[in-house]
């Protein structure tokens, strides 16, 4: 007869379920608790003790996968070499998750679920000393630091989870940001043509819609104008003075009371949308902050949100090609080009960025490639690894902004354009030509 229990020792701290004897072989059940903690996987026996285990990998990127791949209920690659470990030794785990339960029963063990288990308890309060003893690290201190940063990009990873779906979030609201702007212009638009009936040098005078809506709201009635009322709506006493001085000596019709009340009606509408713009750009910084940081912190919550609208989601973004992005809001003139073999445009909607809009024309070209290059590897940061690396990017692009102002500092040289050659005649006119 022949006895054997393990081909491997285990190491002590094993609960013995049951043995019997299988063809003279003693076959003796073991079992093992399985625990997962910030830097690694064990198997633990009933007092403790470790019996086996399979440290994470000492970056932070890594252990964060790790850890995530068993939050989901999966066995990552660490838990699988630590459970082949195990086969045809143990025979029950226990584990502390019912997903995780799933997994290991996959590798043909038996299984037990006991989240509160005493065994448990008693490991992770000296996880510390786990760490070190067992060479994760070489003290204490480096263990805080590294769960310090472990646990921060942890939690970046999972906020970053949650904001995932909220990308077309961001989308809608820039959209009906957009949809506000086209009506309130349209509105402006009809207000001043309707209030100029009655005082048509104002339009002259008040250039930002805003401003002059709010006047015709506040006052209506150009008799009410003067430098006190102007004022309590944020005019300047100089800009005031000068309203009130063309208002005496105004050319407009005169205005019932009845007829400027349907203009003041309409100016407190528009007052209102400015208010719900001003409200859902608040809404969406907050929304582009968690869903897309990195692209927010390059061009801002607004034009961020509207690249992801042309693109489509964060996700379709991430997926793009620098070349791609650089011309978003563009495709007309795109296709146009590519139709027609004229000059393709060299930005579309990201002309909206400062850097561009304020630089020579021989220069848009290059900041828009400089600024689409860094967009893409934002949009795949924000869309893959929730990671904030904004600064960063931004410091990149300003660099490289300021090298081209001062490399191109100078609009370049036209070449001559020389004289095109006569073209040969056809085929079919020199042939014509000989028979004639």
């Amino acid at each position: 007869m022949r006895i054997e229990i393990a081909s491997e020792p285990l190491g002590a701290g094993l609960k013995v379920l049951s043995f019997g004897y299988n063809s003279g072989v003693l076959v003796v059940e073991l079992k093992v608790y399985l625990a997962a903690v910030p830097f690694g996987v064990f198997a633990i026996g009933e007092d403790g003790s470790v019996v086996d285990f399979e440290l994470y990998p000492k970056g932070v990127d890594e252990a964060v996968e790790e850890a995530l791949a068993i939050e989901r209920g999966e066995a990552p690659a660490s838990m699988s070499r630590l459970l082949e470990r195990l086969r045809g030794k143990v025979s029950l785990v226990v584990v502390e998750d019912n997903d995780l339960a799933r997994s290991v029963s996959g590798f043909g063990f038996n299984v037990s679920v006991t989240p509160a288990d005493a065994v448990f308890r008693s490991f992770r309060s000296r996880l510390a000393e786990v760490a070190v003893e067992h060479g994760f690290v070489g003290s204490v201190e480096e263990l805080a630091k590294w769960m310090y940063s472990m646990q921060v990009e942890y939690t970046r990873r999972k906020l970053r989870g949650v904001a995932a779906k909220r990308d077309m979030l961001a989308v809608q609201a820039i959209r009906a940001i957009d949809d506000i702007d086209k009506t309130i212009n349209l509105f402006a638009t009809r207000i001043r043509e309707w209030y100029g009936v009655h005082f048509p040098e104002l339009d002259e005078l008040v250039k930002e819609h805003e401003d002059y809506i709010r006047l015709v709201a506040e006052i209506g009635h150009r008799d009410g104008i003067t430098v006190e009322s102007l004022g309590r709506i944020g005019f300047s006493e100089a800009k005031a003075s000068k309203i009130v001085e063309v208002a005496s000596s105004s050319v407009g019709a005169d205005l019932s009371e009845h007829d400027a009340e349907a203009i003041r009606t309409l100016a407190r509408i528009v007052l209102d949308l400015f208010q719900l713009r001003k409200t859902l750009t608040s809404y969406l910084d907050e929304i582009m902050s968690e869903v897309a940081p990195n692209i927010t912190a390059l061009v801002g919550p607004l034009l961020g949100a509207r690249l992801l609208s042309l693109a489509g989601s964060l996700e379709r973004m991430a997926m793009l090609p620098a070349s791609t992005i650089q011309v978003l809001g563009a495709e007309k003139a795109l296709f146009r080009a590519l139709r027609t073999g004229g000059r393709p445009p060299k930005h579309g909607v990201i002309f909206q960025y400062p850097e561009i809009h304020r630089s020579p024309k021989w220069q848009r070209g290059k900041i828009a490639r400089a600024l689409a290059a860094k967009l893409a590897l934002a949009a795949k940061v924000d869309a893959f690894t929730g990671r904030f690396v904004g600064d960063k990017l931004r410091e990149e692009l300003q660099a490289r902004i300021e090298e081209i102002k001062k490399v191109y500092a100078k609009p370049p040289v036209r070449k001559e354009v020389k004289e095109a050659k006569p073209r040969p005649p056809r085929r079919e006119a020199r042939r014509g030509a000989r028979r004639r």
